[in-house]
């Protein structure tokens, strides 16, 4: 009996990360000075989506960072990266949920985290006028 409690409590307790950061995450992406920029973002971790700035996304958390490419008529395009790094968490996770927690959190992409807010800098071409301006 006692080692059926001990047995569950290890599984309650596996994947820490998984529960108590979940395996999504909010970013912010934003393009100072060009306001209405079109960006895509793309990654191993995620399908390629497309927002216009500013702009609040949802994404599965995952190893790999998310390349931003953005675009806006009279400027240069600007490119950025949504670096992903790990929880901190996580160190925690060995201790208590051991390799069980510590598989979960990897498999759920729960023992990463990326930057909740990235800038991408886009620089105004010199006598461009936008249409209709």
């Amino acid at each position: 009996m006692a080692r059926t409690i001990l047995f569950c409590s290890f599984l309650l307790v596996a994947g820490c990360a998984t529960l108590t950061r979940g395996t999504t995450q909010s970013v912010a992406i934003n393009t100072p000075g060009a306001p209405g920029a079109t960006c895509v973002l793309t990654s191993q971790s995620i399908p390629s989506q497309t927002v216009v700035t500013p702009a609040t996304i949802i994404v599965e958390k995952g190893q790999s960072n998310i390349a931003v490419h953005c675009k806006k008529e009279c400027f240069q395009d600007g490119v950025g990266v949504i670096t992903s790094s790990m929880e901190a968490m996580t160190a925690g996770n060995i201790l208590i949920g051991g390799v069980i927690g510590l598989g979960v959190d990897a498999a759920s992409g729960a023992m990463n985290k990326y930057s909740p807010e990235t800038g991408v800098l886009m620089v105004p071409i010199q006598g461009c006028r936008a249409k209709g301006a």
